[in-house]
C-alpha cells in the first residue's frame, strides 16, 4: 500500500486552508521532506518544510520545480481557482481560459512534468483534488475544469498504474476555506478532508468521495438528466 511515512511531498497551493492541512498533516504521518508552494510561498517554522514557488499555469515555472524538488514521491494537486461568475455566458472568455489554466492545465502539465520522478520511485502518489462540482454542473467553467480533471485523472490512473504510481482523485462539496466563504450550507473542515484524504491513499483507494453531498451527485449521474437537475422542469414550454 502507499505510505505517507518517509514520503517526500510536493503539495501546489500550500498557501490555502485545505493545502497548509496537506503540509502539516503528511509530516504527521511521516513524511520526510514537504515541498510547499505557492506563487508566492510563505514562511513555514519547520525545517522539514520547504517553500517553493510555482505558478501552475507556466511552464517555466514548473520546469523550475522539477528541478528543484526531484525527489518528490507524493505529488498533491491542490491548487485551484474559481472565475468571478458561475455562468458560463456571463464570464469573459479571458477569465474561462485563466480558470482552465488553474484547474485543468497546470495539474495535467503538472502531472506529465513529474511522471519520470514518480515512476522512478515505485510507490509513489499522485493525488488530484476535483470537487462535487466535476459530476454536478452548478459552477460553470469550475464545474467544467473540474470534470477535464476527473477525466484526465482517470486517463493518468490506467498509464502510471505500470509504473506503480498510484493515482487517487478526490471529490468533496464545500470545504470551510476563503474560496468557499460566499457559499451557504453544510461545509467539511479542511482538517477532515485531508485526513479522509490521507486515509484513503494509504488504504490503497483510487477514488474519494468525501461527504454525502458528493455520494449522492456520484449515485444520480446512473439516472435521467432531470433527476440530477430537477429545475429543468421549469423551463419546459
Amino acid at each position: 500500500m502507499p505510505s505517507l511515512d518517509g514520503a517526500v511531498v510536493l503539495v501546489t497551493g500550500a498557501n490555502g486552508g485545505i493545502g497548509t492541512h496537506f503540509v502539516h498533516d503528511a509530516l504527521a504521518r511521516g513524511a520526510v521532506k514537504v515541498y510547499a508552494t505557492a506563487r508566492s510561498p510563505r514562511a513555514w517554522d519547520d525545517d522539514r518544510i520547504v517553500p517553493l514557488t510555482l505558478d501552475v499555469t507556466d511552464r517555466t515555472s514548473i520546469d523550475a520545480a522539477v528541478a528543484a524538488a526531484a525527489d518528490v514521491t507524493v505529488l498533491v494537486n491542490n491548487a485551484g481557482a474559481t472565475p468571478p461568475s458561475a455562468s458560463l455566458l456571463d464570464v469573459t472568455e479571458a477569465d474561462i481560459r485563466a480558470n482552465m489554466e488553474t484547474n485543468f492545465f497546470g495539474p495535467v502539465f503538472l502531472a506529465r512534468a513529474f511522471a519520470p520522478i514518480l515512476a522512478a520511485n515505485k510507490g509513489s502518489v499522485l493525488i488530484d483534488v476535483h470537487s462535487v462540482a466535476s459530476w454536478y454542473a452548478f459552477g460553470g467553467a469550475y464545474s467544467a475544469s473540474k470534470a477535464a480533471l476527473w477525466s484526465t485523472t482517470n486517463s493518468l490512473r490506467i498509464e502510471f498504474a505500470p509504473m506503480g504510481v498510484h493515482v487517487t482523485g478526490v471529490h468533496m462539496g464545500y470545504v470551510d476555506t476563503d474560496m468557499a466563504a460566499h457559499a451557504d450550507g453544510p461545509k467539511m473542515l479542511p482538517t477532515q478532508l485531508v485526513t479522509t484524504v490521507y486515509d484513503a491513499v494509504e488504504a490503497g483507494e483510487y477514488e474519494v468521495l468525501a461527504d454525502d453531498l458528493t455520494k449522492g451527485v456520484k449515485a444520480a449521474l446512473s439516472g435521467p438528466v432531470e433527476a440530477l437537475y430537477p429545475d429543468l422542469h421549469s423551463t419546459e414550454a
